[in-house]
């Protein structure tokens, strides 16, 4: 059996707010697994793990003023969101899932693995 060749590439980005970061970790996420989330549904998925719920009316305000839409809109996402189980609701808040939340406070390395013969 042939022995593949393990190609090691590190990118770095500087990012100047935890907001940026976190927009930057979740369109990764999106790519790698194919989610083809739009940029509002990643800057939603972003505000919403940064804020830790969505479920609030001040802080869907804060993200309307934030990024100039509507609450019609957010509405729409969550419910896609939900279905896909990018968002969870827990003791009555809508949340991003707690497994892809990350402390957007601090750097962060991500470690990616794309590997032959996985997909089936």
């Amino acid at each position: 059996m042939e022995e593949k060749k393990i190609i090691v590439q590190r990118l770095k980005k500087d990012v100047n707010d935890k907001f940026t970061l976190a927009e930057k970790y979740y369109s990764i996420l999106s790519a790698v697994n194919s989610l083809h989330l739009t940029r509002r549904e990643i800057q939603l998925v972003a505000f919403t793990a940064i804020h830790g719920n969505i479920t609030f009316y001040n802080v869907r305000e804060e993200f309307c003023q934030k990024y100039k839409t509507s609450s019609p809109t957010i509405n729409n996402i969550i419910s896609k969101l939900k279905k896909i189980g990018i968002f969870v609701k827990v003791n009555g808040k809508v949340m991003v899932n707690p497994i892809i939340v990350v402390d957007f406070n601090n750097n962060l390395k991500l470690e990616i693995s794309l590997e032959h013969g996985k997909d089936k």
